[in-house]
């Protein structure tokens, strides 16, 4: 199989990205300018982190208008695997792939922090091999980060088991007090209702190598490993 990860201008998480899928899952992986206009060799695509084009305007709001956002679209639309990290995921938001918005962090600062994370849901093919309840250990690096979504749609969002990772401590517990940026619910990843289109705030990127957690784990594995046996069997 092979990957593209699309670069955007202001992307800076590619190459980690790049690094995990070549070196640590052993899968092939592609960097693939924005203005590319063909995914056709791709069995999955990755929106790395970053701040594509400064952040001008709105965060992923221009680089959701980048020509190769038609292919990925295409792409989501048959059931490919789309994973959108911390950018990435506001891009997908901004493509209209994903519902909602990502906000300021509540404290309206820049945020750099380890976080634990518990799987809402496992419908996503993202993290379809991890046990609901599963805690994980990951990083994020944002300032426009709280998800935001009206009542109605956060209603349906339940309803549709779209919710996948939540805030939580270190225990698994889900508070306000273990909510980093503000988010709704403490929500820190969704998918789309087909489960193939995943966005996430933490970066499971920086967290695939025990040599780079404090806590000894490389529980971003996880996330990369559902995506490539899903896009195997497909």
């Amino acid at each position: 199989m092979r990957v593209a990860i699309i670069q955007f201008p202001g992307s800076n998480c590619d190459f980690d990205t790049l690094h995990v899928l070549n070196k640590v899952m052993n899968v092939r992986a592609n960097l693939v300018w924005h203005k590319c206009d063909d995914l056709k060799d791709y069995d999955a695509v990755i929106l790395p982190g970053g701040f594509s084009y400064g952040d001008r305007l709105r965060a992923g709001i221009i680089a959701a208008y980048s020509p190769v956002m038609r292919e990925v679209r295409r792409m989501a639309k048959d059931g490919y695997p789309i994973l959108g990290i911390c950018n990435g995921f506001q891009i997908l938001i901004e493509s209209g792939l994903l519902p909602g918005a990502l906000l300021r962090n509540s404290s309206l600062k820049f945020i750099c922090k380890w976080v634990n994370l518990s799987v809402i849901s496992n419908k996503a093919i993202f993290t379809h091999k991890i046990k609901k309840n599963h805690l994980l250990r990951m990083p994020i690096a944002h300032n426009e980060g709280r998800y935001f979504i009206e009542e109605d749609d956060l209603k349906e969002l339940y309803k549709r088991d779209q919710i996948v990772l939540k805030y939580a401590d270190e225990h698994g517990k889900i508070s306000e007090r273990s909510n980093p940026n503000g988010s709704i619910d403490n929500i820190a990843g969704i998918c789309n209702y087909e489960g193939n289109v995943f966005g996430l705030m933490p970066h499971p990127e920086r967290a695939s190598e025990k040599l780079l957690s404090p806590f000894d784990s490389d529980d971003g594995k996880m996330i990369f490993s559902s995506m490539i046996e899903y896009a195997k069997e497909r």
